[in-house]
């Protein structure tokens, strides 16, 4: 196979899979989330905050953690998301659409038009209120909900805009994980930081010098780390993203040796099953112990083969897609609606979030992406057009799982937490629609100019 052949298979073949349950994911979402809501709205809603709020204890020896199910969800679950983000984030500035500067130019600026006009818009709007706190709200995105919506859409939209969501939406992400790490922080215990930190060096040294693939020593380290962060103040789903970032991303063999070693052990097992014209099969030859010898070998070249970060990725990614952001959005999507959310919509905080997710997200995206072509930094692919670019940004508004991950650290324990939720999910809802009718109403004249 050609090299060029080789070298697009593994960059493209990754991305797909990511995509096809992403977009499944976010349908299963969608579903969650009415659940949830008619729980949380039914006779039975004094069950819906019983059960979340149920202490559960991890104990190990004298060692404990007791929290309730929510906060393990919330703190325990979401750091294995973070995870997985972290491991795209990686792969995708390793080998995908962040790879190179000129492919990332584009979305990069979109990401950040998409970050900052959200936030501003917010921001004007709860200056000097208590809603101050919750300006990173309208600035994520939540890549399942949007991918889903494009899955809806079939092949109406080219494949490179779904690469450029995903691309931006990763950008996006980086920028959630820093906005949580560094302005919804608790009071900080330095020292078990600084711990943490050193954690986090000594996994640096596994997989940058050592190249170590132990994945059962980076995970107890993870583990360690994920409680320091925890305890310190830090909000513990960071150690997720650091974690991911110690994980090699190459493999211990070549494709050329795995593809040699493999048709070498083959080549022997055939010589006894399919013999040569004119020899003898001899099936007693190959014993048991052989046989899974060989079996065993091919099993090894093919872990050999794969990089850590990949293994992981595949993995974990449909834990995370059908499980735990599942469980996410039941736990946190649940809230009573009653006349006093519905009265919110005279409450900046709901302006702030609606406003900067329908409005600020696409305007930013499209304002900073057509400057940035205009002044020649960045050039946009031809494969789509400014149409669906809007689009994408529209799609860029449904902020949903990040949003609202992002409202519970900005609002704990206060009334706002609800209105925020209620506003996300408006402004997610709207966003989506007013996305999906603009994509197939444009959608004859995107075909013919593709």
């Amino acid at each position: 196979m050609p090299l060029k052949s080789v070298l697009l298979r593994r960059i493209m073949y990754p991305m797909q899979q990511f995509i096809k349950a992403e977009s499944f994911s976010g349908i299963l979402l969608i579903l969650v989330t009415v659940v949830a809501l008619a729980w949380a709205n039914s006779p039975w809603a004094a069950s819906y905050e019983e059960t979340w709020n149920t202490p559960l204890t991890l104990a190990f020896g004298d060692f404990g953690l007791t929290k309730a199910a929510i906060l393990w969800i919330n703190d325990g679950l979401m750091a294995i998301f973070f995870f997985v983000v972290g491991l795209e984030i990686k792969r995708e500035m390793l080998m995908g659409e962040l790879a190179s500067l000129k492919k990332a130019a584009f979305p990069v600026v979109a990401a950040v038009g998409g970050m900052l006009v959200p936030a501003l818009i917010y921001a004007f709007l709860n200056s000097n209120t208590p809603g101050i706190d919750g300006w990173g709200i309208p600035m994520a995105t939540d890549i399942a909900f949007a991918l889903g919506i494009l899955t809806l859409l079939g092949n109406r939209v080219p494949l490179s805009l779904k690469l450029f969501l995903v691309a931006f939406a990763i950008v996006d992400d980086i920028g959630a994980v820093l906005v949580i790490a560094i302005f919804y922080t608790a009071e900080l215990n330095v020292t078990l930081l600084l711990s943490a930190l050193g954690v986090f060096g000594v996994l640096m040294v596994m997989g940058t010098v050592l190249k170590s693939h132990r994945m059962w020593l980076y995970i107890l380290l993870g583990i360690v780390m994920w409680v320091l962060f925890l305890k310190s103040g830090v909000h513990a789903t960071v150690a997720g993203i650091l974690l991911a970032i110690t994980i090699p991303a190459r493999s211990k063999i070549s494709e050329k040796e795995f593809v040699l070693s493999t048709n070498q052990i083959m080549e022997e097992m055939q010589s006894v099953y399919a013999p040569l014209p004119g020899e003898d099969q001899n099936l007693e030859n190959l014993e048991e112990s052989q046989y899974q010898s060989a079996v065993y070998s091919i099993e090894e070249n093919c872990e050999e083969a794969l990089p850590p970060l990949h293994r992981l990725e595949h993995t974990l990614h449909p834990w995370v897609a059908y499980a735990i952001m599942p469980i996410f959005a039941l736990a946190n999507a649940g809230i009573f609606i009653d006349s006093s959310l519905t009265s919110g919509f005279s409450n900046p905080v709901t302006w702030g979030i609606v406003l900067g997710l329908v409005l600020g997200k696409p305007v930013g995206i499209m304002l900073f992406t057509w400057l940035a072509s205009a002044t020649g930094l960045v050039s946009k692919p031809d494969s789509f057009t400014w149409v669906q670019v809007a689009g994408a940004g529209l799609l860029g508004g449904i902020g949903f799982t990040m949003s609202i991950f992002i409202a519970n650290l900005a609002f704990t324990g206060s009334p706002l937490l609800a209105q925020a939720k209620f506003a996300i999910l408006c402004a997610s809802l709207v966003a989506g629609v007013v996305a999906y009718l603009l994509l197939r109403s444009t959608s004859k004249v995107i075909a013919t100019e593709v």
